[in-house]
């Protein structure tokens, strides 16, 4: 039997004009526009369809001063998914913008590291600097999926099937995990926000919204050994992925890119 071979695909919904030294710890000499993209990923087979990370939705978007230029269900749809038939949604970690949109996969088993529930419920959460990036419904839903039989957790490393592997990273948040995808150009990972930006990989450097700043700088060698090659790994939050992957269809320039096939430029 043959090994399954996945299409990948990033979405991006929203963005945040920012300058560079907001984005490192230590602040950036260079002081630049950087601005923040923010992505959900859709994971596609011949057997199963996986979504990764579920967005923000408008109110949230105008509560955080984000500006949303599609949502969330629009990118899912323009490629062939229909959000309320989707069975497995991976949930990178529990901050607001990969863990909203609370209605929208109605039927979804989500999966989750136990660290990052343990994180988002537990003590830290009483520090307003740890709880910022998290919307305590978010927070809710998914303790209420828990009780409904519809989250599946996972520590440190899980299959959710074969060719679609999770990784526990840690250091962004306590729980964050990143997606191993096996496609045909070879071992593609979603690394959310354990890299935020190829700058952060590539210099060494962290972002300033973190947990722990070891494993996060460690996080760097464990994504590297489990992509095919530096180029296969695809951060969270970087406009550079929209240049480097081509357009997935039409009239989904600037909007929807295709990951498993090879980048345009690197």
């Amino acid at each position: 039997m043959s090994e399954e071979h996945y299409e990948v695909y990033a979405v991006k919904y929203a963005r945040l004009s920012r300058r560079s030294p907001e984005n490192f710890v230590g602040g950036d000499p260079h002081d630049v526009d950087m601005p923040l993209f923010y992505y959900v990923w859709v994971i596609k087979g011949a057997q199963r369809t996986v979504v990764v990370d579920t967005g923000f939705d408008e109110p949230v978007g105008r509560k955080r001063g984000r500006q949303i230029l599609h949502p969330v269900a629009e990118g899912v749809r323009a490629l062939g998914v229909d959000p309320a038939k989707v069975e497995d949604v991976v949930i990178t970690h529990m901050h607001y913008d990969h863990a909203g949109n609370v209605p929208l996969f109605a039927q979804a088993r989500y999966h989750l590291q136990d660290k990052e529930m343990e994180f988002a419920t537990g003590r830290c959460m009483c520090h307003d600097l740890m709880r910022h990036g998290y919307e305590a419904d978010d927070v809710a839903h998914l303790v209420r999926c828990v009780f409904n039989g519809r989250v599946q957790f996972h520590d440190g490393t899980g299959e959710l099937a074969p060719g679609i592997e999770l990784y526990h990273i840690g250091g962004h948040t306590r729980g964050l995990q990143s997606v191993r995808v096996r496609t045909r150009r070879g071992w593609v990972v979603l690394a959310s926000d354990a890299s935020h930006f190829y700058a952060h990989m590539e210099q060494d450097r962290a972002y300033p919204i973190l947990y722990n700043l070891g494993d996060m700088l460690e996080g760097y060698r464990k994504l590297r050994a489990l992509a095919s090659s530096p180029q296969h790994i695809i951060p969270g939050h970087d406009p550079l992925v929209m240049e480097r992957y081509p357009v997935a269809g039409e009239g989904m320039s600037d909007w929807i890119v295709r990951l498993d096939v090879e980048p345009r430029r690197s």
